[in-house]
């Protein structure tokens, strides 16, 4: 198992570790990691990983592997030598993990101003989008005002954990149709509010990650709204970063 230090803090760039194995096909898996995988409609983390004595490699992403390990795919294969107990820093590349943590947010944002279940989505570090089960599309100018308005709030966002007991209780969390809230080692399951306890203007199962306030989102734009099925509608935004 990997200790998954983004789930403690987003905000880790980088960490020591200690290579525990390396897969079959030049994967390494580290006791600790920095490094999100690919899941939740977020992709994995790229970065690199380097050796005391210099020896590097560029990690192209980061998958689940078993045991709930996560694989870090070297862009260019296995670096030779490198053997379990080795030490390493791993290192993200943190431009694209922060559009990923401001995309993600962003989008949990969009699914609280549209009263409808979602049916898929994809993260992006320019582009992302959430499907929806609606019939008629929403109006793009209303929603984008909407979304850069809740942006611009200064919202915080926390992450948490309740019981499969207290999700039970409270059905109306549960956001997404077709895929399961996810689930840490003891059974408890990731919860990510935006807003205040009792306000919140989003709260709902989550393992990605995110920004600790929706104003270091900057403004996002709503881009096509698609239609894809008698009951289903694509909408797309896209990200322009907040400046310094």
């Amino acid at each position: 198992m990997t200790e998954k230090l983004f789930l403690k803090d987003a905000y880790l760039k980088s960490c020591e570790a200690r290579v525990e194995t390396i897969t079959a096909e030049g994967g390494i898996v580290l006791n600790q990691s920095v490094f999100y995988a690919t899941g939740g409609g977020q992709p994995g983390d790229s970065g690199s990983v380097t050796l005391k004595d210099g020896r590097s490699a560029a990690i192209n992403t980061c998958i689940k592997g078993e045991n709930d390990a996560l694989v870090l795919l070297p862009r260019d294969g296995a670096i030779e030598g490198l053997a379990a107990g080795d030490t390493v820093e791993a290192v993200l590349d943190w431009d694209r993990r922060f559009a990923h943590m401001a995309m993600h947010t962003s989008l949990h944002l969009l699914c609280a101003s549209i009263d409808a279940g979602v049916t898929g989505g994809s993260i992006g570090a320019e582009k992302s989008r959430l499907d929806f089960d609606l019939e008629e599309a929403p109006d793009k100018e209303a929603l984008e005002q909407r979304l850069n308005a809740l942006i611009a709030g200064e919202h915080d966002v926390f992450a948490s954990t309740i019981t499969a007991e207290e999700l039970d209780a409270q059905p109306e969390l549960v956001r997404t149709m077709s895929v399961a809230p996810p689930r840490d080692a003891s059974g408890l399951i990731r919860v990510v509010r935006i807003g205040t306890d009792g306000d919140a203007v989003d709260f709902q199962p989550c393992g990605g990650t995110h920004v600790a306030n929706t104003r270091e989102i900057g403004r996002v734009r709503i881009g096509k709204v698609e239609k894809k099925g008698k009951q289903n509608r694509r909408i797309n935004i896209h990200w322009e970063p907040a400046t310094a």
